[in-house]
């Protein structure tokens, strides 16, 4: 019941900015659907979030919504694609993850030290940029001994950094990769740093460009990246200790970094292509059933996800990005343009 608050707060405030995107259009003499609902309920959180002291009573909901909505939706977008379109983009779009991943892991690390951060916190915005951002940070924390000050400084770095890309990067790709879906999406998808704010990308450029396959790509890509961290940290957590000569935890079990939902995307996915099969869906469905079926699921997806967006922006304080100091933010701004730029031109060359 503690989360109902933040919860409805996040729904607010998502519904309010596809109000107001639908609104704002026409009276700027833009047609409908000119503006996005997900980038006005984004911006629309940060100024509520920032302009009035949220009370304590919403923050279980708001962060109900970035975690279980959020992952809800991931889950949910499974049904717009067949497993084996699924697996196809996973498979096309390794070569672009390892080479962004690689190049993030050296020279974020390499520039962190060259800035005389400390060594962990350097760790944790490379580990945190190249991977999937806060969760790659939290899970790597703890086996080397990151202090919570280092932990909360680099993910306000990615979360930032992270945003800005989010609501820049959906135009950087159509103005790089028109016409081509696939390469646009796997730029969002190796270029933002969160699951949430790739799905957030992704939305943005399906709503202003009218091209829902750059999201389907994005997810696969963002989710195939993901399951990189079964191999960087402990590589990473290796490296640190070698290094610096530290007694650290150890790495927590493999099975414990494969992200549950993940294995629900490919679940909803399988679903979709039994579904997809038969003459009769399950044998229970007529085939026009299983398709407004397919339609209502991918809806509920995008409505958690815009849900998942407003709570993007109710969590996003600008006051505390005061307490990080310059280096840091140098290092996040750096590795975020560096993950851009190294996708791009892998992109390019590659495909």
């Amino acid at each position: 019941m503690n989360r109902i608050p933040g919860l409805a707060l996040a729904l607010a405030v998502a519904l309010l900015g596809r109000f107001l995107a639908d609104s704002l259009g026409p009276a700027l003499g833009l047609q409908k659907g000119a503006i996005s609902g997900i980038m006005m309920a984004i911006l629309l959180g940060v100024l509520v979030s920032n302009v009035f002291r949220l009370p304590e009573l919403v923050q279980p909901g708001i962060r109900f919504s970035l975690v279980r909505i959020l992952r809800l939706g991931i889950v949910l977008l499974g049904i717009r694609l067949s497993i084996v379109e699924a697996g196809a983009i996973g498979l096309k779009s390794l070569p672009v993850i390892v080479g962004t991943v690689i190049t993030a892991l050296v020279l974020v690390t390499y520039l962190s030290r060259r800035l005389g951060l400390a060594a962990r916190l350097g760790t944790l915005i490379a580990v945190g940029t190249s991977i999937c951002g806060a969760t790659a940070i939290v899970a790597t924390a703890p086996i080397i001994n990151a202090r919570q000050e280092e932990v909360s400084y680099s993910v306000a770095c990615i979360t930032l950094f992270g945003v800005a890309a989010m609501l820049f990067y959906p135009f950087a790709a159509h103005w790089l990769f028109v016409a081509d879906p696939f390469r646009a999406g796997l730029f969002l998808g190796t270029a933002v740093h969160e699951t949430a704010q790739v799905a957030g990308s992704g939305l943005v450029y399906q709503q202003y460009f009218s091209d829902p396959k750059v999201l389907d790509v994005a997810t696969v890509t963002k989710l195939v990246r993901n399951l990189g961290m079964l191999a960087v940290i402990p590589l990473m957590a290796v490296l640190h200790h070698r290094r610096h000569g530290e007694e650290g935890a150890a790495a927590p079990a493999w099975y414990t970094m494969v992200p549950l939902f993940v294995l629900g995307f490919a679940g909803m996915s399988a679903l979709r292509t039994w579904g997809d099969m038969d003459a009769r869906p399950f044998g229970l469905l007529e085939p026009a059933e299983w398709k407004d079926l397919v339609g209502y699921v991918r809806i509920a997806a995008e409505y958690c996800l815009a849900v998942a967006m407003a709570a993007v922006g109710l969590g996003t304080s600008i006051a505390g990005l005061r307490r990080i100091g310059l280096k840091p933010l140098a290092l996040g701004l750096f590795a975020a343009l560096l993950v851009g730029g190294a996708s791009a031109t892998l992109i390019t060359l590659l495909y």
